[in-house]
Order: C-alpha cells, then structure tokens, then sequence
C-alpha cells in the first residue's frame, strides 16, 4: 500500500475526521459529535400533535443543533413520538419558501420582492371587493400556528380588511366537539386533564386510534396501576384495539345507536347515579324515554355486535368507579357526529363520571393548536369564545380593543365548506389560505381542486412552496415555521404552552405574525394594530379577551410564568390584589421585516433563569372542569340531548361494495404529510405508497394476494395502492390512511348538519386488480 493510500484511510485530521469526534454533550446529553456540541438549551412545546409535549431544544450559538423531550413536563415526562424527536430536521427541507412568489403572464410562479408581493396582494383583494362586496373574499386558517397569530390575522381579516367570511382547518377534525360541548356545557370546554389517562378504572375510546394518533397519550394509560379496563370502540382491529380488554367492532357508524343502547341498560337497571342528574342536568326524563326504544334486540342489529359485548360494556360503566370517555375523529369525521359526542357525554353525566379523578367526556384534540384556534381564530366564535350574533359580546370586544363596534360582524359567516360552495358557486372570489393544505386534505379532492381553480386570486401562506395548494396559487407568500417564531399553543387538556424562536427562517421567509402586520400597513389599517407589537403584547390582549368567559386566563402574568409552570391549564383568573404582573414585555424591535435575527433577540428566555414571581401563587399543574358540578350554561346545568340516528350517508352497493374507513397510518406521519415527509427518519417508519387493508376472505374471492397492485375506485375518483392482507378489517370493509394525496379522492362531500365537519369515515368503494 503506498504512503498516499495509506493516509488518506488513516487521516487523523480533517473535515470528516473531526466530524466523527465525540464528546459528552453537557445539559444530560449522552457523547455528542464535536461540531454539534450545544452551549445553552432550553423548552418549548412541540409543533404537531394536540398532546402539546414540552422538547429540550439545544443550542449553539443561538441556532437548534438537537432536541431530547422535557423529563420534567406533566404531558410528556421525558417522552417523544417519532414526529417530535424530527422536529427540527424538517426546517431545513430544500422546498421551503424562502422569497415571494407570484405568478406571471405565462402561468409561472416567479420570485418577487415583499413590496410587490404587498402591493399585489392589496390591490387585487381590494379590486375583487370593490367590484363583488366584502363578501367575494374569504380566508381559510389552521390550528397549527401560535394563538397570538391566530388572533392577529382573525382581528385583521374581519375588523381590518372587512372580510365577512373565515374558517380554519379545524373544521376538519375538531368542529363537532366544539358543538357538542357547547350545546351540552354551554361553552366549548374539554373537562379533563392528562392525569385522568392514569386514573380511570375504565377507559373507553371511540373512534380513537391512540397507539398511533396520540402515541404519548398511550403512554399515559400505560402509566395506570390500577388494572383498568380498556375499552376501543372501533370497526376495525387497530394498534389500539389489539391491546384492549374489550373490543368491540361495530358497524361503520353506528355507535350512535349502541350509545343509546348502553343508556337504555343502565336506566333500565337503575346503574345510574340520580343525585348528579337531579342536581346537575337537565332534559334526563326526555332523554330516558326516547332511549327506550333501542332495546337490546334493536342495538345489536344494528351495530352488528354480539349482545353479550353490548352488556359487558354496560355493566363495566356500572361496575368501575371511575370511568372516563375518549373520542377522536371516528367520532367527529361523521355526518351524525355531534349527536355523537353527546351521547358519549349523556353516559358521564348519567352516571356521574365527570369532574372527578378518572372520568369525563373528553374529547382529544387532533393539531397543536387546534384549542387555540377554537378561542381566538375569530371565525366561527368571537374572540375568546364569544358569540358575533350577542350585541353585548361585540360591545365587549371593540371596548377591550379600541375599535367602532361597527367594524366587528354580526354573524360568524361561512364555515368551510359553505366557503367552498361559495367559490363553486362564483360568489367567493379571492381566497386567503394560511398554513393549512385543502388541496390535499378536502374531501372529495377533483371537486376541491376545480373549485380552487375557479378563484381569480388564490393567496397560498405557508413555510413550503410546494405543498398542492401552493402550486395552485397567484401569489405564495413565504412563512416562518415552528421553532422559528415565538407565541404559546394551548393543548387538548387547556394547558397554555410557550414555543421559541431557536433558529433562523430561511431566505426572506418571515414569521406569520410579520406578515400579518406587514399586510395591515399595507391595507391601511396599520393605526388599529399599534398595541399588536409583539407576541408577547398580544397574549396580554388575549388575556383582557379572556377575562370573564370561562376560559380565563387573566391571571397569567408572562410567558415565564407559564414556562417556570409546565404549562398552565386554562380557566386561571386573575384575583385582585394577588401577586405582580408583568405589564407586556418588550418584542423584537428590529422591524417587521427582519425575522433573520437570532434566537437569542427573542424576547423569550432561552433558559428558566430566576423569577420574582410568587411560586405559592401558582395553580395546580393538574386540574379538570365541573368539579363543583356547575356548567355554563344560565341555570348551571348540563343537558341531555339526543336525536334519531341516519343511515350511512353512501352504502355499499353492487357496483361499490365495500365500506372504506380512513385513519392515521402510522405514529410517523401527520396529516398531508406536509412535514413530516421531509424526514429521511420519518420515511423509513412507514410505507411509501398507499396500501389498503383488505379481509383475506374478500381478497381471495378477488384474487387478491399480498403486496398486489389494485385500484380503489369510489364513484368520485380512483387510488391504486399495494393489497394488506389482514384480519384488522371485517369483511365487506378495507381502510387506506389518510396521508396520501389519492386518499381524499375517494372521500365523499357529506357533512354533519351542526358542525359542518366533513365525515371522512366512510363511503362506499369497489376494488379491481
């Protein structure tokens, strides 16, 4: 071997050489590569799932280099799910938007500066308003950026530019449980805390993959010592349901009669607790009678279960003394969902199990911030859970922000799927789309793509310029991501969490919050925004909306406080006379359009650091709602309501025989995959082409084998995917995950009639080789 090979295998020094040193990575960090060292760490809330875990972010020189989950956080205690430990490494996908774009006379998006791209935006809203109306134009919003950029762009939307009409994405997965918490709490409220997972003697989860959906929230039930029974609710055999006590697989949407079928049980036995509905509900003697016409004959027909599963299930509510209920999108994706979820919730209030250790009716929350969202989006509700239709609301909004209480609507406007009818039918023009993918993620997605294509100005705001719905658009405007801007998300169980600016947005990107106030200047409503300076100013404005309605957090003080915290769950009042409060912090002052700073001008710590605040002040790290049985709506009470269940909105038929059910696919992918197909980590934990799930009866009668190529047909479009054969799926059914871009080709344009939600769940399919 000559001397020249021989040193080049055995360089001692050099890029790659240094590159493989190690050495012990300091702040609990095992050995580390010498280059990726940190120097400082510190917290913020994951930008996924609902769950709102809390990551250890470390630094050097101000820039993420690595992340490990918060050990100490009371979500997570130390864990993280494949999406959360690949939190940073999609930041720097080769698609993100890193200038304007905007498409020229030939149909090419091209780069642009942010003055035209302003100027563009302005004048083109402005032209379609002045020739159709305020209403020509609408904006569709997410549930995944920080609440004080939620409220900043709803204030801006419909009190600045005079939009009328405003949605988000959370339409999508978490509208139905808004509804039926407020028709049967009087206010949108999720009653229970993470530590319930750990406490109930039984748990039933309807619709709710958790394995796969909330992999940390399992965690949590794995936590339990004290022998629960676990309960899935669930047509198919999921990862979930292979580790339950009992499983019952009823027909595609029929829990709605197998809930009434429970009751009927439990009023007919006596197993129901009459002092809590005596004392705390009302409309249960309505809701008795109506019942009893689901007898068990009736409900097991109709859910296709066996009886005796329909009596364990019954007498296990009866038996437990904490039971506690959890429902997802099996529930809420429904066009009978609302009516749904109350069912689920006239079952603990029957028997007593809420507001107690280990029970509740508890919805969970599918993005990061879809809560944050359901409060201060300002689309369906007014600013902190108010009502646009009450006169007194709207005089309390304009008072607290300085504004004519002319400026704010009377009415809520269209929801989502009214917005897209809207386009459809030419009244909708121009279209502000933020952070969220509809070209993807909407149902019955051919229809979806014409109708966007029907829009004379299409505004696509997002940190990639390649999702769909971007490559439709007239003018891309580049956007910050998480972990590149600061603000606070607020979780499933209430509990407000702060996120950090611990990296630079690439190119001219700029953060949501800048751009919002880039484009109020620019529209001439900058004067109504001069208290909107920062985030931090603006979650003090949060905090005057809040106080007063039930989800008050006036006593707050600061950002710090929540961080020193863990998070704190909302309603947290302030009492006069207790405590300090910090009057606003200061924001980066740089201008709106620097976000090139570093993390460290942030005007949020990047470590706990002391504090003079009182810690005896502080609340309780667990709490949950209606302890005291009290609820909001005027007498107090809670109520039963109830109505007859429909029949699958599109059965199976000759032509379409099988009944196709969606999910999630794996623990690695989120929704459009948007980010998380970014990941080379991420991508090696699932499948790379869309597979279908089919019973190996059926796919024998279709000579079907493994691994086999076949068509997915609905009567709206077609998917090919790679056969599954598995037992998960009952005959006569298959399940493709949502994630792939095909998948909403199938999915038919069926709506729950209080929530709007589309029902994703269901519809009838054929298969061909």
């Amino acid at each position: 071997m000559s001397t020249d090979i021989a040193s080049l295998l055995h360089q001692r020094t050099g890029p790659l050489t240094r590159e493989l040193l190690l050495e012990p990575g300091g702040f609990g960090l095992g050995r580390v590569p010498t280059v990726r060292k940190p120097d400082a760490v510190t917290t913020t809330v994951c930008g996924y799932c609902s769950t709102g875990c809390s990551l250890d972010v470390h630094l050097q020189n101000g820039q993420a280099v690595s992340l490990t989950p918060t050990s100490a956080y009371p979500v997570n205690l130390g864990m993280a799910c494949p999406k959360g430990w690949e939190a940073l490494t999609v930041l720097g996908a080769e698609d993100r938007a890193t200038k304007p774009l905007l498409r020229n006379a030939s149909g090419r998006l091209e780069p642009v500066d942010w003055s035209t791209a302003l100027e563009t935006f302005v004048s083109r809203f402005r032209r379609i308003q002045t020739q159709h109306g305020n209403e020509s134009v609408a904006f569709l919003s997410t549930g995944q950026i920080p609440t004080e950029e939620m409220a900043l762009l709803g204030t801006l939307a419909k009190f600045g530019m005079g939009m009328v009409h405003g949605d988000g994405n959370t339409r999508q997965c978490m509208a139905t449980s808004v509804v039926a918490y407020k028709q049967a709490f009087g206010f949108d409220a999720p009653p229970y805390t993470y530590a319930d997972f750990e406490e109930s003697d039984a748990i039933i989860l309807v619709g709710s993959n958790l394995c796969i959906a909330h992999p940390i929230l399992w965690e949590r039930i794995a936590r339990n010592h004290r022998n629960p029974e676990i309960v899935v609710i669930d047509p198919r055999m999921t990862e979930t349901a292979m580790q339950s006590t009992q499983h019952l697989p009823l027909y595609p949407k029929s829990d709605l009669a197998l809930f009434y079928g429970i009751a009927r049980i439990l009023i007919e036995n006596g197993w129901i607790d009459r002092d809590y509905i005596e004392a705390h509900t009302n409309g249960f003697k309505a809701y008795a009678e109506y019942v009893q016409k689901y007898t068990l004959d009736v409900v097991a027909r109709e859910t296709r279960l066996e009886p005796q599963a329909i009596e364990r299930l019954a007498r296990t509510i009866h038996e437990r003394e904490r039971v506690s209920f959890w429902w997802t999108m099996g529930v809420n994706q429904s066009y009978q969902g609302v009516r749904t979820a109350q069912a689920i919730i006239n079952l603990a209030l029957m028997t007593g199990n809420i507001g107690r250790p280990g029970t509740g009716a508890n919805s969970i929350t599918g993005q990061c911030n879809a809560m944050g969202s359901r409060l201060f989006s300002n689309t369906a509700s007014l600013l902190g859970g108010r009502d646009f239709a009450n006169e007194a609301h709207r005089n309390s909004v304009a008072e607290i922000l300085g504004i004519d209480v002319r400026q704010i609507p009377t009415h809520a406007g269209f929801t989502y799927p009214e917005i897209m009818e809207g386009i459809l039918r030419g009244k909708i023009k121009g279209l502000w789309v933020i952070c969220t993918n509809p070209a993807h993620s909407w149902i019955n997605q051919k229809q979806c793509h014409d109708i966007l294509d029907r829009l004379d100005f299409l505004v696509v705001q997002d940190m990639y310029h390649s999702t769909e719905t971007a490559r439709r658009a007239h003018l891309v405007l580049p956007a910050a991501a998480w972990g590149e801007k600061e603000g606070t998300l607020i979780n499933s169980e209430r509990r407000i969490g702060v996120v950090k600016k611990v990296s630079r947005a690439p190119g001219q990107a700029l953060s949501d919050f800048s751009i919002f106030r880039l484009v109020a200047e620019a529209w001439g409503c900058g004067k109504m925004f001069a208290r909107w300076d920062s985030p931090a100013a603006v979650f003090e404005i949060m905090k005057e909306l809040s106080r007063g309605m039930p989800c008050d957090f006036s006593g707050i003080e600061d950002y710090r406080m929540i961080e020193q915290q863990g998070g704190i769950q909302w309603p947290y009042a302030r009492v006069e006379g207790l405590g300090s409060r910090v009057e606003g912090q200061a924001g980066n002052k740089e201008g709106l359009l620097n976000d090139s700073a570093s993390p460290r001008a942030s005007s949020l710590s990047l470590g706990p650091g002391p504090s003079s605040l009182d810690p005896s002040l502080f609340p309780r790290q667990e709490r949950r709602l209606f302890e005291d049985g009290r609820y909001y709506h005027a007498d107090g009470r809670a109520r039963f309501l109830s109505e007859d269940p429909r029949p699958l909105s599109e059965a199976p038929s000759e032509k379409y025989p099988f009944i196709l059910l969606t999910g999630r696919g794996s623990a690695s992918q989120w929704h459009t995959q948007t980010r998380t197909k970014k990941s080379a980590v991420l991508r090696r934990l699932y499948p790379e082409h869309p597979y279908v799930e089919v019973n190996p009866v059926d796919a024998q009668k279709l000579g079907l084998g493994p691994q086999s190529w076949v068509t997915v047909e609905s009567q709206r479009g077609r998917l090919r995917a790679r056969v599954f054969l598995t037992h998960a799926v009952k005959q006569g059914q298959v399940f493709v995950p949502m994630h792939y871009e095909a998948a909403n080709q199938l999915t038919d344009a069926v709506f729950d009639p209080y929530s709007k939600q589309p029902s994703y769940k269901a519809c009838a399919v054929r298969l061909e080789p």
